[in-house]
């Protein structure tokens, strides 16, 4: 059976941005830990807008901060 990890977590170059009213280039900053993911906000590289958000799955080597 093949590896599908690879799949597992994809990470935005670009964003539509609603106040440049384009796609954008996007950074991806950690917003906050949750006791079951991280989630991360896209930040526009133009405007400094936020652009979207992205929640990931909490790595088990991090489960016992919890």
């Amino acid at each position: 059976m093949p590896d599908n990890r690879q799949y597992e977590d994809f990470s935005a170059t670009a964003l539509y941005c609603g106040r440049c009213g384009r796609s954008m280039p996007v950074r991806e900053r950690l917003l906050l830990v949750l006791p079951d993911g991280y989630l991360f906000e896209y930040i526009c590289s133009g405007c400094g807008a936020g652009a979207g958000e992205k929640k990931v799955k909490l790595r088990n080597e991090d489960r016992g901060l919890f």
